[in-house]
């Protein structure tokens, strides 16, 4: 190939190089000689340039050869014409990951040329791709400076705020699929005969239509197990044949957003399901386990969360002593329970109250989990060092009337929340303890100085989420002896302070779930809260300042200022039908 082309010995002697200079030249004036300088100048860059294209042409040459051997098509992109349509197929972050670039799109077929076609990764997109798109994609091989040409073109594109991937996926498709869900059974049915791309519209389409929070998507020594969290409780709905966990998962992380070549290190992803109504956002997160990965997506739905007090299951007399405590113009609240109790739906329904015109309102979270209007939501960012103690001090420059920090999880966090409480700030936010007592002696152990935490804390609610007793199938039932002596132990309990009404212990009635078509033969249908309330007195801001204090020694106090705790909040509701007690004890322990 080398000889199809003059030599460099041969370019410098055309170009008036490699010679000695003659007696003429040697004799030549000063600005004769200037003039022959810049002649030569000029055709040493000709030289130059002519060798680079040589040099291009024969790369080029070297990649068609290598394309013909492997029987791949060849192309070179310089100066084709590419269509923003083609190129925004492939995000610019992948394409460059992958080597790789969408050069037509005409709707029934798809070009995309790769520097390493052979490659599993980019065989996997490609297929990906054309199932999404339903379109026959061919791809060519392409050398590496033909790849960078086309790169160049994603600068050329509009630039659109790109914050987090998406699919499509009709409506009309997702209500196609919902009708022939009756149950279980046909949602098994249905992924079994599912291709790749439909499997995951699928399992979201029954997600939607069975109120599940999260999708789990595990793969085990025999199958692929598909579980929806429905209630808070994970139900399996499906196996998948092991064969398609390949094309599943990484068929998951494309759309997400992850990288396809890792399964041996956790990831987290995210992507959006837009529909004519809105848009669902989609958490994702893979952690590598014994037979492959589990899968769990969180579905974000803001049709889902509920934003009135009257939604979330607060009876009178704790709502009551609530609403005192937010209208505060300052101080803190804090909410306390396990992942997955509504402590941030709890707050966003504090937020949603307080939000009015003339108050300014900013949150930190981690991750924005839903929306709100006219509040500035703010998500932090670890690996740019915008944490939570960072994110608080820059939101206390913003001048906030009222601030929502996601979690306290260290002692700096801590202090910063304090002394925002304590310089004319409202602050709500949460913590990680079992129950409402519980968060004094926490923030104490973190190293919070009790004269601090004395006078800034304005109320602690601790709080779990129980499921509600489907309407349609609900019967009486009868507690056995053991269990029903522990119920009126702990309703005979409840402080008369509190507000409440004891019931006759004598004339207790309880209801369960019988299981019906409604609820999926489960006999609950969505869930309520149960809540107690510490708000702090002058007895227990005393008992603060001593600085070692215990939960039990908080909960007897919280209790005889009135405070009704989780499990006698739940029995009050299941007396009144809302759940049952079997529930209540799986929740609180009873």
């Amino acid at each position: 190939m080398a000889g199809d082309f003059p030599s460099i010995e041969d370019l410098l002697n055309q170009a008036g190089k490699g010679r000695p200079a003659s007696n003429t030249e040697i004799n030549k004036s000063p600005p004769e000689q200037s003039q022959a300088i810049i002649e030569d100048e000029s055709k040493k860059e000709m030289l130059d340039k002519r060798i680079s294209q040589m040099t291009l042409k024969a790369k080029e040459q070297e990649t068609e050869s290598k394309a013909q051997v492997t029987g791949i098509e060849y192309i070179d992109l310089e100066g084709f014409a590419i269509s923003p349509d083609a190129l925004t197929l492939i995000p610019e972050e992948k394409a460059k990951e992958l080597q790789v670039i969408c050069f037509l799109y005409t709707g029934p077929e798809l070009r995309i040329a790769a520097v390493n076609p052979a490659q599993e990764e980019v065989k996997e997109m490609v297929y990906q791709i054309s199932e999404r798109k339903k379109t026959n994609a061919v791809v060519y091989q392409v050398s590496a400076n033909s790849f960078s040409y086309g790169m160049k073109l994603y600068k050329t594109l509009p630039k659109i705020k790109k914050i987090v991937k998406g699919i499509q996926i009709k409506e009309e498709e997702l209500d196609a699929y919902q009708q022939k869900m009756e149950g279980k059974e046909e949602i098994s049915k249905l992924l079994k005969q599912a291709n790749i791309t439909d499997i995951l519209a699928i399992v979201i389409a029954a997600a939607l239509k069975m109120r599940s929070s999260d999708i789990h998507i595990e793969a085990e020594e025999k199958g692929i197990v598909v579980r929806l969290r429905i209630d808070g409780i994970l139900q399996e709905v499906a196996q998948i044949d092991k064969s398609k966990w390949k094309k599943i998962i990484n068929r998951i992380k494309l759309i997400a957003g992850l990288k396809l070549n890792i399964g041996d290190k956790p990831q987290d992803g995210r992507f959006t399901i837009f529909q004519k109504g809105g848009k669902i956002d989609v958490r994702t997160s893979t952690l590598p386990t014994t037979w492959g990965e589990s899968v769990v997506m969180r579905i974000l739905n803001p049709e889902s969360i509920q934003l009135e007090f009257s939604d979330l299951g607060f009876r009178k007399t704790a709502l009551k002593k609530l609403m005192h405590e937010i209208e505060k113009p300052h101080g803190m609240i804090v909410t306390t329970g396990p992942t997955g109790s509504g402590k941030t739906t709890t707050l966003y329904a504090i937020l949603n109250h307080l939000n009015k015109p003339g108050v300014n309102i900013i949150t930190l979270e981690d991750p924005i989990e839903y929306k709100l209007k006219g509040i500035n939501q703010s998500q932090i960012n670890a690996s740019k060092d915008y944490t939570f103690t960072g994110g608080l001090r820059s939101i206390l420059r913003q001048d906030p009337d009222i601030v929502m920090v996601g979690e306290i999880r260290d002692l700096e966090t801590a202090e910063t929340a304090i002394q925002a409480s304590l310089t004319g700030h409202l602050l709500i936010s949460t913590i990680h303890t079992n129950d409402a007592a519980g968060a004094i002696p926490r923030f104490l152990s973190m190293g919070v100085k009790a004269f601090l935490l004395a006078p800034a804390v304005n109320a602690i609610m601790g709080q779990r989420l129980a499921r509600r007793l489907c309407s349609e199938c609900k019967e009486a039932e009868t507690l056995d002896e053991e269990t029903m002596k522990r119920v009126q132990e702990l309703l005979s309990t409840i402080p008369e302070t509190s507000g409440e009404k004891v019931p006759d212990l004598e004339k207790l009635s309880f209801q369960k779930g019988g299981g019906c078509e409604a609820c999926s033969g489960t006999g609950y249908k969505g869930r309520v809260g149960l809540y107690e309330i510490l708000t702090k007195d002058d007895q227990i801001e005393a008992f603060i300042l001593k600085g070692e204090i215990s939960e039990y020694a908080v909960r007897e106090i919280a209790q005889k200022q009135g405070m009704i705790t989780m499990a006698q909040d739940g029995l009050l509701k299941a007396i009144d039908g809302l759940t049952s007690v079997e529930e209540i004890k799986r929740v609180t322990g009873l």
